[in-house]
């Protein structure tokens, strides 16, 4: 199968273009050949490259500056993903594309379902909320995957900014009063690559997207908070014998932390239609964590 894959410089690209790679012919081609900031011109490429499946993890997602430039956030976010949705549908090429946690007002303290309603609070989750619409209704064969709190060993994220102001600071104040379920980009990937493996045909995948009622949710397992999180990155690097100079971390609460965004104080996404229309069962974000921290310490 020929598969087009966005953001292979991103996280989730990142970890889908060697496993992807072990079973498909997969184009992936550059920001500068395929321009998520130039819907306009995605056509004609989609025409040249001419794929059997698009897997579009690329997006914009710097949450604060989103609120600077709305324009180009709902263009990247929203009207790429329509582009690429329209032309899908019109050659019958499935579409997985990747959206977020961001697409709900984070109330509550239940699990989100795949077909809870959505009520974004930022311009960034406004802009994935629009592209899932798109998405929904171009009459592509489609299925979008939210995702939350992604990271992984060789990129910018929350695990290398707690690994480096770990060998900095005596004391780590995190905020305590939001949840989810940190997710490591390889497990995003082997999920992804694994369900693409067993229905390798676009009529199989075409059916499997429809019986997910074209919308699935996969993390990690199990939750924790950002404090959560980093006492548990801090833990498992002085477990490792790392040289760090931190000590302790402070819980603090969202509000002190002062952020020029609203972030979801529950980011939980339930699994069930994962396991139930897939089969598949995701590790825990300690299983997760664990395995990016042997390569984060094994690189220095």
């Amino acid at each position: 199968m020929r598969i087009l894959l966005t953001g292979r410089s991103g996280q989730v690209g990142g970890a889908l273009l060697p496993r992807l790679g072990e079973n498909h012919d997969v184009l992936a081609p550059s920001r500068d050949q395929f321009d998520l900031g130039r819907p306009e011109c995605l056509a004609a490429e989609l025409d040249r490259l001419r794929p059997d499946l698009i897997v579009n993890p690329a997006a914009f997602t710097a949450v604060e500056r989103a609120e600077d430039e709305p324009d180009l956030a709902f263009t990247v976010n929203a009207g790429a993903p329509q582009a690429m949705a329209r032309w899908a549908a019109r050659h019958d090429v499935p579409l997985i594309h990747f959206s977020t946690d961001y697409v709900f007002d984070g109330s509550g303290e239940a699990p989100w379902r795949e077909d809870d309603a959505c009520n974004p609070l930022s311009a960034y989750g406004r802009s994935k909320w629009e592209g899932e619409k798109a998405v929904q209704t171009s009459g592509a064969s489609h299925l979008i995957i939210r995702t939350s709190w992604v990271y992984s060993a060789g990129r910018s994220n929350f695990l290398q900014t707690i690994n480096r102001l770990a060998y900095e600071r005596e004391e780590l104040q995190v905020v305590a009063d939001q949840f989810g379920a940190p997710t490591s980009a390889a497990s995003i990937g082997q999920a992804v690559a694994t369900i693409i493996a067993e229905h390798p045909s676009q009529r199989e995948l075409a059916k499997l997207f429809a019986r997910a009622r074209g919308v699935v949710h996969l993390t990690n397992s199990g939750s924790t908070s950002w404090h959560g999180f980093a006492s548990a990155i801090v833990e498992a690097l002085r477990t490792r014998g790392m040289p760090i100079k931190a000590k302790s971390t402070r819980p603090m609460a969202a509000c002190e932390y002062r952020a020029r965004v609203a972030r979801p104080a529950n980011s939980r996404l339930d699994l069930t239609r994962l396991r139930e229309a897939f089969g598949v069962v995701m590790p825990s974000w300690q299983e997760a964590l664990e395995s990016e921290l042997d390569l984060l310490c094994g690189a220095k």
